[in-house]
């Protein structure tokens, strides 16, 4: 396996090129990567109300959940939480903070539509019709509590889900072969969902689901039946209420918590200046 160091060495050209890819590239790998975290919540949801106890319901989404960041760093797609650890070769300038932000922006936009997409499709196909429309009230209920948090508490919870994906992430680079990096980033990914904490790329999966559950007669009135409030829910609560404090919060979470830090730790002051010839 590469030692920590040896992660952070490697991530240097790792990061360098994704900085470099094409507009058309980014937002094709991130479209992948939004699908991917999409399905994993799908599949997440429906494992969940495959049990009556809501604390054993919780621990079987966790077990879940993992696949999706799994098929992102094997398949090959770009997620905009994990690359908070561009900064490693920013800090490193061998990369410009105006081709990480670039790289930012248009991958959100593509986990956007990715994550967008396979909500709608899962709606609309009658996916959420599982367990007599169980799995349609979990999909509302969990979009409704997300956007019902506190911008603090969505903040907070943003920068600890994406200090433990980064940390994923960054395991998962450590091993060399496909066994070695799913089983390194599969515990603190089920760690987080465990936990409750925010993924803003998973969030637009998931209140996006919710809300096209809700416009779903059938749907809304078995969410409405299990006592769900349905008055928070909309497109604008969905960015303002969770999207905007959990992005905040995740790049904090990667970039500062995991990025900065080992940067810090085992490649900053790397480069010693050498010792001037003395003049004979």
């Amino acid at each position: 396996m590469n030692s920590p160091k040896e992660v952070a060495q490697n991530y240097i050209a790792i990061g360098v090129g994704k900085t470099k890819l094409s507009v058309g590239r980014m937002l094709a790998l991130s479209l992948l990567a939004g699908m991917f975290i999409a399905l994993a919540g799908v599949g997440s949801t429906i494992a969940s109300v495959t049990v009556a106890s809501p604390s054993l319901a919780k621990l079987i989404s966790a077990a879940v959940f993992p696949v999706g960041l799994a098929m992102v760093l094997v398949a090959g797609s770009e997620l905009f939480t994990g690359n908070s650890l561009l900064i490693i070769p920013v800090l490193e300038r061998q990369a410009k903070v105006t081709g990480m932000i670039k790289n930012w922006v248009f991958v959100y936009i593509g986990n956007l539509v990715g994550g967008v997409l396979v909500a709608a499709l899962s709606v609309y196909s009658g996916t959420f019709d599982l367990f007599s429309n169980a799995a349609a009230v979990s999909v509302i209920r969990t979009a409704v509590a997300k956007v019902s948090l506190s911008f603090g508490d969505a903040l907070l919870r943003g920068i600890l889900c994406n200090f433990l994906v980064c940390i994923a992430v960054w395991i998962s680079f450590a091993a060399k072969d496909v066994v070695g990096k799913i089983a390194g980033l599969y515990l603190p990914i089920m760690l987080f969902v465990l936990s409750g904490y925010e993924h803003s790329v998973a969030n637009m999966y998931y209140i996006s689901a919710g809300l096209f559950a809700a416009k779903n007669t059938t749907y809304a009135a078995a969410a409405s039946d299990a006592g769900v409030n349905l008055s928070k829910l909309n497109w604008g609560s969905m960015f303002t209420k969770n999207l905007l404090p959990v992005t905040i919060g995740n790049i904090i979470g990667g970039l500062v918590l995991v990025g900065v830090l080992y940067w810090f730790v085992y490649l900053s002051g790397g480069k010693k200046k050498e010792p001037a010839k003395k003049k004979k």
